[in-house]
């Protein structure tokens, strides 16, 4: 019979995989032995995989110029970094390797635009595209940024008080973008994107404030829907209505040259993921140069935003099974050395998935189980009603340690989970060390930060504060 947790995942899904190879009974990620890590760093671990993020980037970029070669697009494409995905100095340094721009989200992300320009990661040819609702010290750094001499530096309007607000600060001319409301799916709490502009009012903005003011130019157009980019009649919807609001504001403003799709790509949550990344390009490149033919004007430059799909696929973490609770006839709950609320917390505050797999001990028996984490929060697990997928694993041996990991959790997880601070029933932050291969394949890896310690926790809640 196949009772092997090996011949369950080999039945259910197409195995090996790109990523996913084993070695022996071990389970290897991009060739990396990961029970080799866990010897060396033992767990809780959290693991960043640099050069899978210009693995992704540079897939993107190939799948835009064939669909622009196919279609004889004439437009060019820019590969814009989302920071607010990952702000980490050893992300920005892998991603911009790759002659890439920036697409912020708030005051602090222009300081570190500033950390880039200084130490030569990105230049004065790199875009910054300054998304978001703006506040003062916001309006104030992209000011900075454009007075010091980044004139790529563009501001993408997202009510109608902004404008105001940047000529206010900003000496000489500039380039700005405006941000379309998108309509959200039926399935939403809300009608429109609490971001942006209406789609009927953008043509009636540009030519009240800017159409006659010297000072300002509108460089670009901002789409992005909260689902993402995926092959639905409601997507292809709101691009249709985004390329409507494009060609009519560019009959009238000639410097509109570039539209922005924003991010939204998909990355994999399971062995079983299929998204055909190449079709969805091809057409999205296809139905844009329609419009734009249609419309006679000439097709923009392509502008994108991918945050998780840069970063997301570089990261995992690897947790022991540390006990094994039998709490009815039913429910076995495997305890591991961690907490899922503070370390993914995506997957309690939004029920996010993400690809689970035992790190060893794939030629053992299997069993169904309830994965739960340390805190004493009732909502600390990973389980089948809350993830749509029951959970098997190895079964819990107490001679034979069993390690599992969760892959692709490199976008959001560390600044939602709060990187460095206090954490929920003080379960402190795992190492985390980054791994790198060189132009040999030779793995390198480092030690990025270390496990919380006492004391750091102590320091933070202000118990070793020196009293006065």
């Amino acid at each position: 019979m196949n009772t092997k947790y090996f011949d369950l995942i080999n039945q259910t899904f197409y195995f090996p995989q790109e990523e996913f190879t084993l070695n022996k009974d071990n389970l290897l990620f991009h060739n990396i032995d990961l029970m080799k890590l866990v010897e060396q760093y033992g767990t809780p671990l959290k693991f960043t995989y640099l050069p899978q993020i210009s693995n992704n980037i540079n897939k993107a970029k190939s799948w835009f110029r064939k669909a622009m070669e196919k279609h004889k697009y004439e437009g060019e494409y820019y590969y814009c970094y989302c920071t607010k995905s990952s702000h980490f100095e050893y992300v920005m340094n892998e991603a911009f390797k790759n002659n890439i721009h920036v697409e912020t989200s708030s005051a602090f992300d222009i300081n570190i635009v500033e950390k880039l320009l200084e130490t030569g990661k990105i230049n004065k040819s790199t875009y910054v595209l300054c998304n978001g609702f703006k506040r003062e010290q916001y309006i104030e750094n992209i000011a900075r940024l454009i007075n010091n001499g980044h004139k790529k530096t563009i501001p993408i309007i997202d009510n109608y008080e902004e404008l105001d607000l940047l000529q206010e600060k900003i000496k000489g001319k500039f380039q700005v973008g405006i941000r379309i409301a998108s309509e959200e799916e039926p399935k939403f709490e809300f009608y429109t994107s609490r971001l942006g502009i209406g789609y009927k009012n953008i043509l009636p903005f540009y030519r009240k404030n800017i159409l006659e003011n010297s000072k300002v130019e509108v460089k670009m157009l901002h789409f992005f829907i909260n689902t993402g980019i995926r092959d639905t009649s409601y997507y292809w919807n709101e691009l249709s209505k985004c390329l409507k609001v494009y060609t009519s504001l560019k009959k009238e403003c000639p410097t509109l040259d570039s539209l922005n799709i924003g991010g939204g790509f998909p990355i994999k949550n399971s062995l079983a993921f299929d998204y055909d990344y190449a079709y969805m390009i091809e057409e999205i490149i296809n139905q844009i140069k329609i419009a734009c033919d249609e419309a006679d004007v000439p097709v923009p430059n392509i502008f994108t935003e991918f945050g998780s799909f840069t970063v997301g696929e570089s990261a995992g973490a690897i947790y022991q099974v540390l006990y094994q609770k039998q709490q009815n006839d039913r429910e076995k709950w495997n305890m591991i050395d961690s907490s899922f609320i503070t370390t993914l917390p995506d997957t309690w505050a939004i029920n996010k998935r993400f690809i689970m797999l035992a790190i060893n001990r794939w030629n053992d028996s299997y069993e169904r189980v309830l994965l739960g984490g340390l805190t004493c929060d009732s909502d600390d697990y990973y389980n089948s009603e809350q993830n749509l997928n029951a959970i098997y694993l190895p079964k819990y041996n107490k001679e034979k340690p069993l390690y599992i990991g969760f892959f692709n959790t490199g976008a959001y997880q560390e600044t939602i989970g709060g990187q460095g601070g206090i954490h929920h029933c003080l379960i402190p932050q795992p190492k985390h060390i980054l791994i790198d291969r060189d132009e040999n394949g030779i793995l390198a890896t480092e030690v990025f930060s270390e496990q919380q310690t006492a004391e750091d926790v102590l320091n933070i809640l202000g118990y070793n504060r020196k009293k006065e």
